[in-house]
């Protein structure tokens, strides 16, 4: 195995891949020390093409591959997906392949575990042990051995065999819709904006008075675009903590930001601290319209964790007999809010997720259904019946 270093034979290789029904595909990248994750090798399977494209290659042209990508005869194969089509996204000018496939979700549809690793879900459903040698390999060191090329060819030619044997067993199941709401999040390019205006959700929100929620959201804003600019973690720009003694500040000046204690000494007077400072002059120009609007979340009701804790226990019971990962069906927050709220705005009580969970659930709050031992197991008896 040789890897594709040029348009030539990329043109080539993306020609027979159009051919297949369904290509498995998936990447090597290095993300710890910058912002944008550095595409390193792109692996793809379908039918008897097998391919590995270097990316770092010079002159080498990705235009065909994008649109094999964009090409919705194929179905895209991948393995928790997520970070590789966030990457696709702001390579390929918001490119998100279509239609797709996460054998993660797929598997947790299937019951094989909440988030069951690649290796696992191999030797599970192929019985093939993964060779994890190369795995810490530095991919974007050139020449790879031999051994680095198969370990990462590897990775798509299970996964095309994985494919077909999982898609079966969905549709035996009757479980084809499931997945499709699934991946519907998946492929909406609102998971891969990344608007510095919105970066302060990532962070919690320790006060809710408008002045404080401005200056973190400036902050925040500032550091992200920071970030993607210098093409740095965000962590080595700021540290969470710095922002929030940030936002309690709220400098315009060297003077104010001078001596905080998580903010790199001399950083008052650099370029950086003069691009933060105009941040936080627009936000602080009038800290009520800038501000994010955050409800304070009501306090939940007295005595609710009785409640909670008996919709885990039928959460649990629910996914057992369904075959099928507890958590794609609800988490705790999840369960918190539905405790607390029969009309609550969650997951659990949409599509399919409400008639095999949410609305039994309702049922069980109401007295309609009990829980109870029988045999050494939880069993739900429903009492209207």
């Amino acid at each position: 195995m040789t890897m594709i270093t040029t348009t030539r034979e990329l043109t080539s290789a993306c020609d027979a891949l159009l051919q297949c029904d369904y290509i498995a595909v998936d990447t090597e990248f290095m993300r710890e020390t910058v912002y944008w994750p550095a595409l390193c090798l792109i692996q793809a399977a379908g039918g008897e093409t097998e391919i590995i494209i270097d990316p770092l290659a010079d002159g080498l042209d990705l235009e065909p591959f994008w649109e094999v990508m964009a090409d919705d005869r194929v179905m895209k194969v991948f393995h928790a997906a997520r970070q590789d089509l966030e990457i696709f996204y702001h390579l390929g000018e918001d490119l998100i392949p279509t239609p797709l496939f996460d054998t993660q979700v797929g598997a947790m549809a299937l019951g094989l575990g909440d988030s069951i690793a690649y290796d696992g879900l191999v030797k599970a459903l192929l019985k093939r042990s993964i060779d994890k040698g190369p795995r810490f390999t530095d991919w974007s060191r050139r020449p790879l051995s031999q051994k680095q090329l198969d370990y990462a060819l590897a990775d798509v030619t299970h996964l095309r065999d994985l494919y077909p044997i999982m898609r079966e067993k969905l549709e035996r199941k009757d479980r084809g819709a499931w997945l499709s709401e699934e991946m519907s999040i998946l492929t909406r390019a609102e998971t891969y904006r990344l608007d510095p205006d919105d970066a302060w959700k990532r962070l919690k929100l320790r006060k809710t008075h408008a002045k404080w929620l401005a200056g973190l959201k400036a902050a925040a804003a500032w550091r992200e675009t920071e970030a993607q600019t210098r093409d740095m973690p965000r962590q080595r720009v700021m540290k969470d903590d710095a922002l929030y003694e940030i936002a309690t500040v709220a400098p315009v000046s060297a003077d104010q930001i001078a001596g905080l204690r998580g903010v790199p000494k001399g950083f008052e007077r650099s370029r950086p601290a003069d691009r933060l400072y105009d941040f936080m002059k627009s936000a602080m120009a009038d800290p009520e319209a800038y501000a994010p609007k955050v409800e304070k979340p009501a306090p939940p009701p007295q005595g609710i964790g009785p409640t909670v804790e008996l919709l885990k226990v039928y959460l649990k019971l629910v996914a057992e007999e369904a075959g099928v990962a507890s958590r794609l069906i609800a988490t705790v927050p999840d369960l918190e809010k539905l405790a607390a709220d029969d009309d609550a705005k969650i997951q659990a009580m949409t599509g399919w997720r409400r008639e095999v969970f949410g609305e039994p659930a309702l049922r069980l709050k109401r007295g309609e259904i009990s829980l109870a031992l029988q045999d050494g197991k939880v069993v739900a008896k429903d009492l209207k019946a």
